[in-house]
């Protein structure tokens, strides 16, 4: 069994070398036990180092202060609360993933496609890696706003768009976090591609089938939201 802190580097790493975390940006952590292992503020995802992580207390709620949360290393990423929000929302959560690649970026910059998804149902793989996808109002990066907004949804989900910032993935651990986040991103470059023209959608009994083969979240038009997990608690 490997370590979820080298998983971790290594996922860094390769999401580097695929073009999909300019610069600095961008973020990742792993839940083990009582802690999270996050990305510390201000380093490229290619330059990470299992010990070189900060550690958060995994107790702490997402409105906690930074200096509060953190027990041991450097000082984390100023996102973590997206991180806590969605570890404290569903237990079944061990990794998380904040990018800032060009096209998942550039959709956020869009209107959603529907109250639960910014994405359309495009291709199967949407469906089976990422899920719907919900669009989370914009708020300065750090804020706690977003993270409160998450928590509050009330419809399952694994991946998600944060408004004229970029996407946020999660999944039981990073390999399926990674492959959302990147098929938010392979989804969101075909859109563009697309332009103006009006795509032929999977249809909603496609979009089903799929999503139970696959255990994705999907929640069709006019059902009723089941299997959410709780709201954080405040």
């Amino acid at each position: 069994m490997t370590d979820p802190r080298t998983d971790l580097v290594a996922a860094g790493r390769a999401l580097t070398a695929a073009g999909l975390s300019p610069g600095a940006s961008g973020n990742l952590s792993v839940r083990v036990g009582d802690h999270v292992h996050i990305t510390p503020t201000g380093v490229p995802l290619d330059a990470l180092e299992p010990d070189g992580l900060a550690v958060l207390d995994a107790a702490a709620g997402p409105a906690t202060p930074r200096e509060a949360a953190r027990l041991a290393g450097p000082p984390p990423s100023k996102e973590f609360p997206l991180h806590l929000a969605l570890y404290h929302r569903d237990p079944t959560v061990t990794a998380v993933v904040h990018l800032h690649s060009a096209h998942a970026a550039a959709r956020s910059c869009l209107p959603a496609w529907s109250e639960r998804s910014a994405i359309p149902p495009l291709t199967p793989y949407f469906v089976m890696r990422a899920g719907q996808t919900p669009l989370i109002s914009y708020a300065p990066p750090g804020d706690i706003a977003q993270a409160t907004e998450l928590a509050a949804l009330d419809f399952p989900f694994r991946a998600a768009l944060l408004q004229n910032h970029g996407s946020l993935t999660c999944g039981p651990d990073m390999a399926t976090a990674v492959g959302a986040a990147v098929e938010v991103e392979e989804t969101s470059r075909l859109l563009l591609l697309l332009g103006t023209q009006t795509p032929r959608l999977l249809t909603e009994a496609e979009t089903t089938a799929l999503a139970e083969r696959y255990h994705s979240p999907w929640t069709p038009a006019g059902a009723t939201p089941a299997g959410a997990p709780p709201a954080a608690p405040r």
